[in-house]
């Protein structure tokens, strides 16, 4: 048994994917039957964990360290190396179009309008979550129903070369990046690098003669598809028909004019912000692209309610809250103050968490945002975190080195009758606060 397991290449590994119920990487949750893989992390060692994976019901245990070995393991040389290996198979094997969104901003909320508005045409499986990296990307595709007829994969990345990775697990005929702006400049090195590394999803179409759904408003982009994509379509022409999308005037929601086929509609959506105008007009241009009806379209699109603290509106009793704090570097962080400094409210307040990952431009970035955020019309501002306490000496602004004394102040001082706009880095922990609000 063990011999067999020992010599097991990626197709035998397949074979026995195939008569499991899944992947695991996880000991704890692992469900019975499926097969874990023991990945390492900075501070575990997954080997540690596969005879408490088996012992939960997994059919067996893929370790890369032979003192962890047992009768029921698979030993390989890297365990991350075979479970990309597996999931690279198994797209193979799926055969379907795969749909890759990447970008500095919005890729979380256009995957998920547009996993919606495909629905209505196709069986999706699409990215849950944030499983967007090195193994999120093989876990969602590893978790695809045999019936699938579509997949549409998220792609993150912080450093050069993890987006060519991906694609080369994913194997996308269709991509999307959103945009390219200021983000995870501690790893890039360089807005340059940031470019690049996006770009790496055209590099990777233009080799598999794949379809570029692309930003025609969006200069940069613009240039990145004339000088590498072979076959590209724009969001305004995506069926050889004008796609016309227009912002209209609204309170808080994003309001939407729409106009196709010689007819308009008006598209009242659930989402705060202008910028989130732009991942509107890709869901849709791609949806009418791929066939969905606009009737179809529009009607997803209105019913759609954003989650996990993305572009998310919340009447408390006491406040009107603008939840957006799972993410935050300064492109999106500037783009969110601007949109709320257009919508109508009283007693408009923000509240600011740390920007991650920026490296050097760190002081800068931030001193930066603290000049847009003193040149809007606020009652009143709050920054969270060691970043923002740092250099909230060159403003009057209240600051707090982390969202504990936040919460102090907030018990003791409760805030009553405000919009209150809430952005920061997920570490930062802003979704803490929303009780006390």
């Amino acid at each position: 048994m063990r011999h067999f397991f020992t010599s097991m290449k990626t197709e035998q590994l397949f074979n026995l994917f195939k008569e499991s119920t899944g992947v695991s990487t996880d000991s704890r949750t692992v469900g019975k039957g499926q097969i874990f893989f023991a990945l390492w992390g900075d501070n575990y060692n997954g080997n540690k964990f596969a005879s408490e994976a088996l012992a939960h019901g997994a059919m067996c245990a893929v370790v890369d360290d032979p003192l962890f070995e047992t009768e029921n393991t698979i030993l390989v040389d890297d365990c991350l190396f075979e479970l990309q290996a597996l999931a690279s198979h198994y797209r193979k094997e799926l055969n379907v179009p795969v749909i890759a969104i990447t970008g500095t901003n919005g890729k979380t909320t256009t995957k998920e309008l547009l996993a919606a508005i495909l629905s209505k045409k196709f069986k999706i499986h699409f990215t849950q979550g944030n499983l967007n990296n090195h193994i999120g990307v093989p876990l969602t595709i590893l978790s695809a129903p045999a019936d699938t007829e579509m997949l549409i994969i998220e792609m993150g990345a912080s450093h050069l070369s993890e987006i060519r990775t991906l694609c080369l697990i994913a194997k996308p005929d269709y991509g999307i990046i959103t945009n390219i702006g200021t983000a995870h400049i501690e790893g890039f090195g360089s807005v340059e690098g940031v470019i690049k590394a996006k770009t790496e999803l055209y590099e990777h179409l233009r080799r598999v003669n794949g379809i570029a759904l692309y930003n025609d408003k969006d200069p940069l982009l613009t240039e990145k598809i004339y000088r590498i994509i072979n076959r590209a379509v724009p969001f305004s022409d995506p069926t050889g028909i004008d796609l016309i999308l227009e912002q209209m005037p609204s309170d808080i929601n994003l309001r939407i004019s729409i106009t196709y086929l010689h007819l308009t509609y008006d598209l009242n959506t659930n989402l705060f912000g202008s910028y989130n105008f732009e991942n509107v007009r890709a869901a849709v241009a791609t949806g009418l692209f791929l066939g969905v009806e606009i009737q179809d379209i529009i009607e997803t699109i209105e019913k759609y309610q954003p989650a996990n603290n993305r572009s998310q509106i919340k009447n408390t009793k006491s406040n009107t809250l603008i939840c957006d704090s799972y993410n935050a570097n300064p492109t999106s962080m500037c783009l969110a103050l601007e949109s709320f400094s257009a919508i109508k409210a009283e007693h408009k307040m923000v509240i600011l968490g740390d920007m991650l990952e920026l490296g050097d431009k760190s002081e800068e970035e931030h001193l930066k945002v603290l000049n847009v955020v003193q040149s809007l019309n606020t009652e009143k501002v709050f920054l969270v975190g060691p970043l923002f306490h740092k250099t909230s000496s060159k403003s009057d602004f209240k600051a707090f080195d982390n969202v504990n004394k936040l919460m102090e102040f907030l018990k003791g001082e409760p805030l009553k009758g405000n919009t209150i706009l809430i952005k920061g880095s997920r570490a930062i922990r802003l979704e803490k606060i929303y009780d006390l609000l």
